[in-house]
């Protein structure tokens, strides 16, 4: 069984027609993706559009939930100036969806659980099985990770959320994130500098054939001046912020 795992699309096209590219021509037994697919870029109706057409299932992700209630779960630290963007651009976000739109995004399911051979099961989720808000970095504390999935032998288990392509070994098994198709980032920038967006499309693949396994984290590089130029045309609130962080990719 070969399944295509990616996630954090955040309304990036441009990201994800550059990942679909780069598996042109190899087939999947399936494709899922692990939510915040839809807020904060500049194309969240062409994004949602593909999601449709793919027909794959989605993990309801912490920002596709605050697009739909406008309640903010995981960010109490939010600067008031902030805050008053990302609201800006939520209603931005809203006003290009129609209600089929958004009736799609409901759909959206906490966790999705994928059947693989020999009664094993991929179980994917956003930050973590029990929360969109829960935070799984490589430099989590491994009791932390623990008692976020509850890991069992035979569950592989995936997430995203944290925008970085890694592994943690939990034991026998393991969790995985693919990192983020439309808004990957580095986390060792220094604190207080102007922040970088890398500009790719980041994504994984998960093959179990005959008891053996195997996981492959890829890349995919994007036009970043196709995806800038889709910025300032879209309108979207406080565009330059945005614009700013990609014209620094290396």
């Amino acid at each position: 069984m070969r399944i295509l795992v990616f996630s954090d699309i955040h309304g990036n096209a441009i990201g994800l027609e550059a990942l679909l590219a780069d598996v042109s021509g190899e087939s999947f037994d399936q494709l899922v993706c692990l939510g915040d697919a839809i807020q904060g870029g500049p194309q969240p109706r062409e994004v949602l559009a593909k999601l449709r057409e793919l027909n794959c299932p989605v993990v309801m992700g912490n920002a596709d939930d605050w697009l739909l209630t406008g309640q903010e779960s995981g960010a109490e630290n939010i600067s008031d100036e902030r805050r008053r963007k990302m609201d800006a651009v939520r209603l931005w976000s809203l006003a290009q969806l129609t209600a089929a739109d958004l009736a799609l995004i409901r759909t959206f399911q906490p966790t999705v659980e994928i059947p693989l051979e020999n009664g094993r099961r991929l179980l994917c989720y956003h930050g973590s099985k029990q929360s969109f808000d829960d935070v799984i970095l490589p430099t989590t504390p491994d009791e932390e990770v623990r008692r976020f999935l509850e890991p069992e032998e035979q569950t592989i288990y995936t997430g995203g959320h944290t925008h970085i392509q890694f592994i943690r070994h939990l034991g026998r098994t393991f969790h995985f994130n693919p990192g983020s198709v439309g808004l990957a980032y580095r986390h060792d920038q220094a604190e207080g500098a102007p922040y970088r967006t890398d500009p790719w499309a980041e994504y994984a693949i998960l093959t179990v054939v005959r008891g053996r396994l195997s996981l492959e984290f890829r890349r995919a590089a994007f036009d970043v001046e196709q995806l800038i130029a889709v910025y300032r045309a879209s309108g979207r609130p406080f565009a330059d912020d945005m614009i700013h962080q990609y014209s620094m990719s290396p």
